[in-house]
């Protein structure tokens, strides 16, 4: 069977080792030469740090799949707590070894900003916030282009199945998981309209959201998805890194109460593609944020002598946000593979599984997700974007 279940437990001890310092390195050595000065990258994570399965992870895959293709030598720096954002800035750059430091995560932000001025030699990428300063390469997604799409798809789900509510689990409330929960919003009332199309049916489908003020405990995930699944939610949208390990528990400890193997209820994944987690026919879709290509894209221009500071906006129209895909399902099976969240024997089951469980869902379900994906690329449709609370609340008011 997959490690998913004491994937948490060794996460926690993790964690645990990792707060007794102020600054964990991990070095991932080079594919063929020794690393000389400047022939180094590093990533700093957040807190929630490796093994999140999730935005972290993205980072390194990306960073990890540049510095083996360019023969360079990867460095991690991983906190502690967010006090040591900055010092782990300020320790690499000091060195002046790395061609690049990547800062994964909004949470970074200020520390960034500040090396970035006390180091302006050193180039720094930061993802998911800008920093204006001409040494820093900045990478924002359009996050509420893909929540649109599995929020279309977890509404029709949900209504096929006649449940009554869907779900969103998310963490720090923060602008970039506003931009989330108001696509998810849209992809809601969007995807009901689909049905009612095709169907002539009308189904009155109610969102349920919760922030859980964290990224990194599991157990607050765990709770707030158990809240909403008795409240009758057949999908919940896992928006908060980590705290997936919680919401995937809830949704296994649910299924195993109604003696059933597979969903629904489903969890929906976040950033990487989540969905081989729960043998493959628990997690229905995921919403990717394809932090491993602005990871990649940071090394491959630090290393090749062409980095430039601005801002780069990746989105559905270049793959930079997409909902997962067979191809993504086989690629992440790769990366469980490499990060022992799986093992070999498993991945003919997790494959069938995830194929039977898409085949489940009516076609015209997925020929409405496809139309929607479309019309958001073309323009057809302009989707809300909040960058202010108030903002934020209106989204809410129009689409409950």
């Amino acid at each position: 069977m997959s490690k998913f279940n004491n994937l948490a437990g060794r996460l926690l001890v993790f964690g645990l080792v990792v707060g007794l310092v102020s600054l964990a390195f991990v070095t991932i050595g080079s594919t063929g030469i020794e690393a000389t000065a400047k022939d180094k990258i590093a990533v700093v994570t957040d807190v929630g740090g490796r093994g999140d399965l999730s935005f972290n992870d993205m980072g390194f895959k990306g960073a990890d799949e540049a510095a083996a293709e360019f023969d360079v030598e990867l460095q991690v720096a991983q906190p502690a707590s967010e006090a040591d954002y900055l010092p782990n800035m300020r320790t690499l750059a000091r060195s002046g070894q790395y061609e690049v430091i990547i800062a994964v995560g909004y949470l970074l932000t200020d520390a960034v900003k500040q090396a970035a001025e006390e180091f302006p030699d050193q180039n720094f990428a930061l993802i998911d916030a800008v920093v204006d300063k001409p040494n820093v390469m900045n990478f924002v997604f359009q996050e509420e282009q893909v929540s649109a799409v599995v929020g279309a798809l977890a509404a029709m789900t949900a209504a096929h199945y006649d449940y009554d509510n869907v779900g969103i689990v998310l963490g720090i409330e923060i602008p970039v998981l506003w931009k989330f929960e108001a696509g998810y919003r849209y992809g809601i009332k969007w995807g009901l309209d689909f049905y009612k199309k095709v169907t002539g049916e009308e189904k009155d489908v109610g969102l349920l959201w919760t922030y859980t003020g964290t990224f990194s405990d599991v157990a607050k995930g765990k709770t707030a998805t158990q809240a909403q699944l008795a409240q009758g939610a057949g999908l919940v949208y896992n928006v908060a890194g980590p705290l997936g390990l919680g919401i995937l528990e809830a949704v296994k400890e649910d299924l195993q109460k109604q003696d059933k193997e597979g969903g629904p209820p489903f969890m929906i994944g976040v950033d990487a593609n989540q969905d081989y987690l729960g043998d493959g026919n628990k997690v229905l879709a995921s919403g990717m944020k394809r932090v491993d290509q602005a990871a990649y894209i940071a090394a491959e221009r630090a290393v090749n002598g062409n980095f430039e500071g601005g801002t780069m906006v990746l989105g559905l129209d270049d793959q930079g946000v997409s909902m997962s895909r067979f191809s993504e399902l086989e690629d992440f099976i790769q990366f469980g593979l490499k990060g022992e969240q799986i093992e070999e024997e498993d991945v003919e089951t997790i494959t069938t599984n995830w194929l039977e469980m898409r085949e489940d869902i009516p076609q015209f379900i997925w020929t409405g997700v496809n139309e929607l994906e479309n019309n958001i690329v073309s323009g057809k449709i302009t989707l809300p974007v909040p960058s202010t609370e108030k903002e934020m609340k209106d989204i809410r008011k129009e689409y409950p």
